[in-house]
């Protein structure tokens, strides 16, 4: 007789999301995240990606949204009831889209916020000495006002700052957005590093497909707040719907118009 498959880390079952009581948001939602691993979660503007890691990390309840059907559960216990801070405490730390930090405090300061939930001051100065090692930059910026700081430096203190909660599980919202090619490689490196080094598993919410492909060992595709299509990541990488139309290429490695991909029609497989 087989053994059974192992527990996911994460279990995400046929959930839906509704704001204010009538917007649905999520229709059906349902993906996995293994202990240690790095899933892709992709789609265009919209698709739902953020409304996803919200109703995970317990953020969606501060925005008038609620999950009213389906379970989320995080080492087989359900979270989808818990506010933010129960969360933080299993070990699930959300780094929001758009690199939300505290401008007026020190980088520092930023980062030790990330360690509101412990008491034992030799170990967060320990786990801060950590977030140095992996972001060599942040140490020179330390006294820096947060505000001040690049935006690249900017995302690197969120990650770092979620690092200092010890997560079990990351969840990361567009970590690439609105950063230059060289810095968006050198974040997904770091992000590369905590989950080899450090055992920390990772959501990835993105639209840069091509890039959350290269570091993802599966991948989810949304649209229109369900799930289309999931596999592992080479498989999805080099499926030529997707190529088409979420990486904007034809077989032949040609970059499509706006309008092509705009108007492309999924094949009719994807529908069933």
């Amino acid at each position: 007789m087989a053994s059974a498959a192992p527990r996911p880390l994460l279990a995400v079952s046929n959930i839906e999301v509704i704001y204010d009581h009538v917007i649905l948001v999520l229709k059906g939602v349902s993906l996995g995240v293994p202990e240690g691993g790095i899933v892709a979660l992709l789609g265009a503007n919209g698709a739902g990606k953020s409304t996803t890691l919200k109703a995970i990390s317990g953020l969606l309840r501060t925005e008038r949204g609620e999950v009213t059907k389906g379970a989320i559960e995080f080492q087989g216990k359900a979270i989808h009831r818990q506010n933010p801070s129960e969360v933080v405490k299993h070990g699930i730390v959300q780094v929001m889209e758009g690199r939300h930090v505290f401008e007026h405090l020190t980088v520092e300061d930023n980062l030790l916020t990330g360690a509101y939930t412990r008491r034992n001051g030799h170990s967060t100065r320990r786990d801060l000495d950590r977030v140095y090692h992996y972001f060599p930059r942040l140490a020179e910026r330390r006294g820096f006002k947060a505000g001040y700081i690049s935006g690249g430096e900017q995302q690197m203190v969120a990650i770092g700052r979620a690092l200092m909660a010890r997560p079990r599980l990351m969840l990361l919202d567009e970590p690439s957005m609105g950063l230059a090619p060289m810095l968006v490689k050198e974040i997904f490196d770091i992000v590369v590093r905590l989950h080899r080094e450090e055992g920390v598993a990772v959501l990835l919410a993105e639209q840069n497909a091509t890039m959350a492909l290269q570091v993802a060992q599966h991948g989810y595709v949304m649209e229109n707040g369900r799930i289309v299509l999931d596999g592992d990541a080479k498989t999805i990488s080099e499926n030529e719907d997707i190529k088409e139309f979420y990486l904007g290429l034809t077989n032949v490695g040609q970059r499509k118009s706006y309008r092509d991909v705009k108007h492309y029609r999924r094949r009719k497989r994807w529908l069933s």
